[in-house]
């Protein structure tokens, strides 16, 4: 059987698919992509309204650092009187 010298492994593979830049909101209901513009310090969610502060690892390349608490904490609170008044 010959090998295939064009088949790629798997992570080779996927390193076609990665995207830098970018990244998921954390929110688990959410998971939209977020892309922030270089050199910003939060990054607000589209879809769900979430903030997030951002780190810069290299100049194009950003991570979460984690939730602005008080922006998400308002929304919680909207988000679950809005389903304790449908009960």
């Amino acid at each position: 059987m010959a090998i295939d010298d064009k088949k790629l492994s798997g992570a080779e593979s996927l390193r076609k698919t990665r995207t830098y830049g970018k990244f998921r909101c954390h929110n688990p209901t959410c998971m939209g992509r977020l892309e922030p513009k270089p050199g910003d310090k939060h990054v607000k969610c589209p879809i769900c309204k979430c903030e997030f502060r951002v780190a810069w690892i290299r100049p194009d390349f950003p991570r979460i650092r984690g939730p602005v608490w008080e922006v998400n904490k308002k929304i919680a609170e909207a988000a679950f009187k809005k389903k304790m008044e449908g009960k």
